[in-house]
């Protein structure tokens, strides 16, 4: 595992940055969709409700890459490459009220359905590029 340098850890933990995840769809083309994410215990961790096309792509072992750009700054960023390591369904509502918390500043995720499964998807970081 790749540890995401000091002088960036704003991004990855502090900040409201987005991250532009990329996965790779069945027939081998990318899909790039914005997230919420966060890290826990060096893993970049990502939610998401179950059958979106991002969490069919993100299967264990399937490669991924993250691109976070700082929001105060758009020429400072950090591209995080790795695999998915875990996929859980617990603490998947919990993790996106957290997120929510976060990036929204509210208690409750205010877009969950009522037939939704939330996923949290674990990255475990093998490579890291900065700039800025």
């Amino acid at each position: 595992m790749t540890a995401v340098p000091e002088k960036y850890l704003d991004l990855v933990t502090t900040k409201k940055a987005l991250a532009h995840l990329a996965t790779i769809m069945p027939d081998g083309s990318p899909q790039v969709t914005p997230v919420w994410f966060d890290m826990h215990d060096g893993k970049v961790r990502v939610n998401s409700a179950k059958g979106r096309i991002k969490s069919r792509n993100m299967t264990v072992g399937a490669p991924v890459a993250l691109s976070i750009v700082d929001p105060d700054n758009g020429y400072r960023y950090i591209q995080i490459r790795g695999k998915v390591s875990n996929t859980t369904e617990t603490g998947g509502d919990a993790h996106i009220d957290s997120l929510a918390k976060k990036y929204l500043g509210l208690d409750a995720y205010p877009y969950r359905t009522p037939t939704e499964t939330r996923i949290i998807f674990e990255i475990t970081p093998a490579s890291v590029q900065v700039m800025g």
